[in-house]
């Protein structure tokens, strides 16, 4: 199975994209929204991440099927 540096690159350039546009778009409000995020504890914070990692999961899959 060869790795699929093409596709591999399109979907990091995807998540710069998907990462940068609330800073470009909401850059007035970014600075509460990363405020608000620092004084969650850890637990949640880990839960919000699981989430997306498990949602992008649930995405990539069914596009892929």
């Amino acid at each position: 199975m060869d790795f699929d540096w093409k596709t591999f690159l399109t979907a990091l350039g995807l998540a710069f994209i998907l990462e940068g546009l609330p800073y470009f778009l909401l850059a007035e409000k970014m600075p509460k929204v990363l405020r608000f995020l620092s004084e969650r504890p850890a637990p949640e914070l880990r839960r919000l991440g699981l989430t997306a990692i498990l949602t992008g999961l649930l995405v990539v899959t069914l596009m892929r099927w």
